[in-house]
């Protein structure tokens, strides 16, 4: 793995040392200090993060916030404006769209050390989506100003960024296919496979999403009516394709082979 080559980076500076001394804040108790290593361990996973140097690591913990936020609960409103980059440390969200109606539709689900927030930081317009936590969740929130001191300081991180937002519109690309030229069996059976895939536990008879969605959530995910998925959701348990367990769902290899 390369290691980046630093250039002056306003996120350390050093001239301003003494400035900072003066200010230093007490000692950190244990449980800080180990808060701070869970930080600084998340954003060493993050994928526009990753090869950044230690000590850099080590000042962004510093920087950023963090919040803690109950299950079922907004994080982010849609039409708002962007003020900060956030990051996943702990828990899953949703990110959603609303129409004038009331209906939802659910764009991804994201998860530890995934980003968002990151479009209306660029184009100075508002957010496109609303972001809601579906378990309880702690999220890291790292100041427009000090991640745009980041780009300038490392601009290898914003390739990594671009790479990041090309395969997001990727998904999106196959998002709209699936929805322009797929049925609803079709759309529920690339979901599921889809959610065993980023959230699933290999077992020899197919794979166990652990947290299975709800029919709504589903209906959500791939754009259709709740009586629609419910339907079709009991056409492929009756079949065997999928085996609803308590809270969890299997997806059978039986239902790979059909997708």
């Amino acid at each position: 793995m390369t290691r980046l080559s630093r250039v002056a980076s306003p996120l350390l500076d050093h001239d301003n040392m003494s400035v900072q001394m003066a200010t230093a804040k007490p000692p950190l108790n244990p449980f800080q200090l180990d808060e701070q290593a869970r930080i600084r361990a998340t954003l060493a996973r993050v994928t526009i993060f990753k090869d950044l140097p230690g000590n850099l690591l080590d000042d962004m913990g510093r920087r950023v916030t963090l919040r803690r936020v109950p299950g079922g609960a907004a994080i982010l409103a849609q039409d708002t404006t962007g003020e900060a980059l956030h990051i996943i440390m702990s828990g899953r969200v949703k990110v959603v769209m609303s129409g004038e109606s009331g209906r939802e539709v659910t764009l991804s689900v994201l998860r530890a050390s995934d980003i968002f927030g990151e479009m209306a930081l660029f184009d100075a317009r508002s957010r496109s989506a609303a972001v809601v936590a579906l378990d309880p969740v702690t999220v890291l929130h790292l100041a427009r100003d000090d991640f745009f001191r980041l780009l300038s300081a490392y601009p290898q991180i914003s390739l990594a960024l671009l790479g990041e937002m090309s395969r997001r519109l990727r998904r999106a690309d196959e998002t709209i296919a699936e929805l322009a030229l797929c049925d609803v069996r079709d759309r529920l059976v690339r979901r599921l496979i889809a959610l065993a895939r980023d959230d699933g536990q290999e077992l020899p008879e197919g794979v166990l999403i652990r947290r299975r969605p709800t029919q709504q959530d589903l209906a959500n995910m791939v754009g259709a009516c709740r009586e629609t998925i419910s339907r079709t959701f009991n056409t492929l348990a009756r079949r065997g394709l999928i085996v609803p367990r308590g809270r969890s769902l299997l997806v059978t290899r039986r239902l790979y082979a059909a997708s």
